[in-house]
């Protein structure tokens, strides 16, 4: 470029990006982060039973310095139907082995088809193509919300349903980076690009300090992929016998 020329500048991509304050949900920022993405992370009160994870979102988003933050509250509780939105008690377990391949009560009925719809309405309104999100397909609780099948046709229902998509201007991406990964190589890759952990919470059923029960589906599967990788799981955990 000679000198006195105009510079080209390069068009910032936004991404709307899903964050619980989970494990999962953190990793996928750091991965749209990397990817160059300005990133507009979208968070729900929805009535959960483990809504420390609100905090837990703020910290992710403030470390990762996100373009904006923003937390929707909708109250699935007047629905219920799990037991992350009723009375119905969480299931605990021994092991992660122990965990069955049926659908759990742990599931909310219809909760990503929800948080997608959200999410597609704000990248509408920022002009955004890109959406993240940290599905999981395999080290999963059994949620049908999670499957590549439903993000396929959810994407497909979102040409539909938006300006951009009728006028042909952009079409929607739908990222889900960790749908095929196991939860071991969810945290590898997490690590590898500097996610800390300790700000982040995993647990359906904490104790009212916020310390996680250890024997949930949700700690379960995380205790095992820290153990794979050969690291300690930073999360503050209820120690056996200590109030």
């Amino acid at each position: 470029m000679q000198d006195g020329e105009p510079k080209t500048m390069t068009a910032v991509r936004k991404a709307v990006v899903l964050l619980s304050g989970g494990l999962d949900s953190t990793t996928v920022l750091a991965i749209a982060r990397d990817e160059g993405f300005a990133c507009h992370a979208l968070t729900f009160r929805y009535g959960q039973r483990h809504a420390n994870e609100i905090e837990a979102a703020k910290r992710v988003a403030n470390a990762a310095q996100v373009t904006e933050h923003v937390i929707a509250e909708i109250d699935l509780r007047v629905f219920g139907g799990s037991a992350l939105t009723s009375d119905i008690a969480v299931p605990k377990h021994a092991d992660a082995a122990d965990l069955g391949d049926g659908i759990p009560v742990t599931y909310v009925p219809a909760r990503n088809t929800i948080f997608l719809s959200f999410a597609l309405a704000w990248a509408e309104v920022l002009g955004a193509c890109d959406i993240f999100i940290g599905v999981n397909a395999l080290d999963y609780s059994g949620y049908p919300d999670c499957r590549p099948e439903f993000i396929d046709a959810f994407a497909a229902m979102a040409r539909l349903a938006t300006r951009a998509g009728v006028e042909g201007t952009s079409q929607l991406k739908i990222h889900t980076p960790l749908i095929s990964l196991t939860k071991a190589e969810i945290i590898a890759t997490g690590v590898r690009l500097g996610v800390d952990y300790g700000l982040t919470t995993s647990c359906y059923d904490p104790d009212e300090a916020g310390r996680a029960c250890r024997s949930c589906d949700s700690c379960l599967l995380r205790l095992r992929g820290f153990a794979e990788n050969g690291l300690l799981d930073p999360a503050q955990y209820i120690v056996a016998g200590a109030g």
